[in-house]
């Protein structure tokens, strides 16, 4: 129950142990288009560049800006926890200049903020945020955000590793550009793919580049020849065929869940997980406006080592929650509730086990009432 990888639906790893086939086999190259269409029902578009990258959320994060952004160009990133900083250096490696709006770490991106850089920047070419900032567990507001970046005449490039199937999200509802996301948070799914997609701004961007796309591995044009091509696909690379198995299994799932429906369960699992941190007298870094379902950042009470609560709930109940990062090391846990670990279950074990060992530490805390409070949510 940390910040991910999530623990993996029993049926992803099942699927994953079938005979590997060539990346090119007839059959793979159906999986492949069976792949694309889930994927779009995930992000609720109708990109046609809408595929894995076979490589983790962060090569996602890469593969968008090296297609989009050149030498020369600006963008204007926002940066409110350690993913935004990623972003940030992304941009300088393309060559680009970054114009950085900051906000506290715990805190959702200030729309007016950003409407400040934008103003302030003209010639700037995209704005870049993050939806599901994993360092927090605070979410951003992308169909805000968006229309700023395309008021001012900007792209908009988000960031939804932890995002995608844990909380709303509409990609071309909301008019997304570019967006990236992992397989192994709220999709239940190895680490190991991330789906992107690119909407019809984007893919104009990326055909008239003056410079070549600086990776030849992520450049989206030669990948796309293998992706969208016909029967005789060019090859690109050797895709990684049985985490293609796994990602195409969990994506059926979570068809037959319902999209919304998978919104609707980590909603109610944060819900009950809330209620019973909140009975315990813990409290939240994010705002409960702002927080993610699937990622909660909870405080760490005066006078308790936060790495020593971890070691316990790990050796005494097998139970893994993640600490802080960046500016919040120390300070914070973070507990995930994603994909198939946002359950009932595990809500009532996470709370049980941390009131156990924080009692026995004789932390300052109201012991015996957390599983009560949730419980009186789930009623």
């Amino acid at each position: 129950m940390g910040p991910g990888p999530s623990d993996v639906n029993p049926r992803v790893t099942n699927a994953m142990g079938a005979s590997t086939i060539g990346h090119l086999d007839p059959a793979f190259v159906t999986l492949m288009d069976e792949i694309k269409q889930l994927l779009q029902y995930a992000f609720k578009t109708r990109n046609r560049a809408t595929i894995p990258i076979s490589a983790p959320g962060s090569a996602g994060m890469e593969a968008c800006f090296v297609n989009l952004v050149e030498p020369g160009d600006k963008v204007i990133v926002c940066q409110n926890g350690v993913f935004g900083g990623r972003m940030k250096e992304n941009v300088e490696r393309c060559g680009a200049t970054a114009i950085l709006v900051q906000d506290a770490w715990g805190e959702a991106v200030d729309p007016n903020k950003v409407e400040e850089a934008l103003q302030s920047n003209p010639d700037a070419k995209m704005l870049a945020f993050v939806h599901a900032e994993t360092s927090t567990g605070a979410c951003s507001d992308v169909r805000l955000l968006t229309s700023l970046a395309h008021k001012f005449g900007c792209l908009s490039l988000v960031d939804s590793v932890t995002g995608l199937a844990g909380v709303e999200l509409d990609v071309d509802g909301w008019e997304v550009d570019a967006i990236y996301s992992g397989t192994q948070k709220c999709l239940s799914c190895p680490p190991g793919l991330s789906p992107i997609s690119f909407g019809p701004r984007a893919v104009e961007v990326i055909k008239n580049r003056k410079t070549k796309v600086q990776s030849w591995f992520l450049d989206m044009q030669l990948m796309m020849a293998y992706w969208d091509g016909d029967a005789s696909r060019t090859y690109h690379h050797t895709a990684p065929v049985n985490n293609m198995y796994g990602l195409h299994e969990a994506l059926v799932i979570l068809q037959e869940e319902g999209l919304e429906n998978s919104w609707a369960r980590h909603a109610l699992n944060h819900n009950a997980l809330a209620a019973g941190v909140e009975a315990m007298g813990l409290q939240f870094v994010v705002s409960k406006e702002a927080r993610l379902p699937q990622l909660n950042s909870i405080t760490v009470p005066e006078g308790v080592k936060e790495s020593a609560v971890r070691a316990r709930l790990l050796e005494d109940f097998n139970l893994e929650i993640g600490a802080g990062l960046g500016a919040l090391a120390g300070k914070v846990w973070r507990i995930g509730l994603m994909g198939h670990g946002s359950s009932k279950t595990n809500v009532l074990r996470c709370l049980g086990a941390l009131d156990a060992v924080l009692s026995d530490m004789k932390a300052p805390i109201n012991s015996g009432q957390a599983v009560a409070a949730a419980m009186a949510v789930y009623r």
